[in-house]
């Protein structure tokens, strides 16, 4: 079926021909043929070079499963966990620790907003907690936290660090190496079909992880630390979603990561700059506006703009999430749609819409 509809939404994102191709080839077994269970390990090696030294594990469900394994695999009842949030996502994981019946210290910035290092030094300073969490890109609002001074603090203060970066890994630099647990997922930046969850985990990490029972099953990340070396998974993995990533990870290195960046960078650069020119401001005010979702302030008509982009010009948006649904509109520069005559093809759409 062909189809010429630009979707231009942050996450999920065009997927391309050789990751369509991929998945539609037959693939073995995953529980029982030792050719699967190589694919995986390589396909984790690969991971690997874009997250660096850190074990890494690929679990079968949607980004949002990556946030709550790694609540129900670090927080035992009674834990204290620092929410770090200046967003609904930052804000969202304190509703996962509750539900392992973790205290949830939730440390507050404004969504126009970055990390408030301050009001963060200042909650670790007058108390004592066991994990933080925190969002790297607030998909919602378009603000790219800094997060090396936050990183900073926690170590200072013997805290394990939990980090979203489901919608900037791939697209722009994550000091990875610095993050106990650093949460991705395949149809964000890496352009594959949504249904996986990549992480990294520390040796600290698995430490903590490793010393109690974990009460759930599915969101459990212990059996996942040997899994490929003993060739048996927890349960029958996605195995076409994995061939899938593979190929979106072998565009993306071939590409180079830092040639991937600077791609995400100009297509970014040019969406704010069309914005400008038709008299749109970007919701973020001092933040640092992200290289991969543009969100901009289009008060009380995101919605109806968001309908005619789609029907009349084949051009799919976002809209904000809670209170911002109708107030922001959300361009998706991000994985195989960080392109700048993706990005024009868009904006003219959009200017012809605001004209009419």
């Amino acid at each position: 079926m062909s189809d010429d509809r630009l979707r231009m939404t942050p996450g999920p994102t065009a997927v391309p021909a050789a990751v369509r191709d991929r998945m539609a080839e037959p693939t073995p077994n995953p529980d029982v043929e030792p050719e699967f269970f190589e694919f995986y390990r390589d396909l984790t090696d690969d991971l690997g070079a874009i997250y660096g030294d850190d074990d890494i594990v690929i679990l079968g469900g949607e980004g949002i499963l990556g946030l709550e394994a790694a609540v129900a695999s670090l927080v035992e009842p009674g834990d204290r966990v620092l929410c770090i949030a200046n967003g609904p996502y930052g804000e969202g994981f304190a509703d996962f620790v509750e539900s392992y019946d973790g205290e949830a210290v939730v440390c507050d910035s404004p969504w126009r907003d970055s990390i408030d290092l301050a009001a963060v030094e200042s909650h670790l300073t007058d108390g004592s907690f066991d994990v933080a969490t925190m969002v790297h890109c607030e998909t919602p609002t378009g603000v790219l936290n800094d997060l090396e001074p936050v990183l900073d603090l926690l170590e200072d203060h013997g805290v394990i660090s939990v980090v979203d970066a489901v919608s900037s890994l791939g697209g722009t630099a994550v000091p990875t190496d610095r993050i106990d647990v650093c949460l991705g997922a395949s149809q964000k930046c890496f352009s594959a079909p949504p249904g996986l969850t990549v992480a990294s985990v520390s040796d600290r990490a698995w430490a903590t992880i490793e010393s109690f029972e974990t009460r759930g099953f599915y969101t459990d990340l212990e059996p996942w630390r040997d899994a490929a070396d003993e060739e048996w998974f927890p349960y029958t993995h996605l195995s076409a979603n994995l061939y899938g990533l593979g190929a979106a990870i072998d565009l993306l290195l071939e590409e180079g990561l830092e040639t991937v960046f600077e791609r995400h960078e100009r297509a970014a650069r040019r969406c704010r700059e069309r914005a400008a020119d038709l008299g749109l401001s970007v919701y973020p005010d001092d933040a640092r506006p992200s290289p991969t979702v543009t969100a901009l302030e289009v008060p009380g008509r995101a919605e109806a703009l968001q309908r005619t982009l789609a029907d009349d010009h084949d051009v799919v948006l976002a809209t904000g999430l809670g209170d911002l649904a109708d107030d922001v509109l959300r361009v998706g520069h991000m994985g195989h749609n960080a392109r700048v005559d993706r990005v024009e093809r868009t904006m003219d759409a959009l200017a012809t819409v605001l004209e009419e």
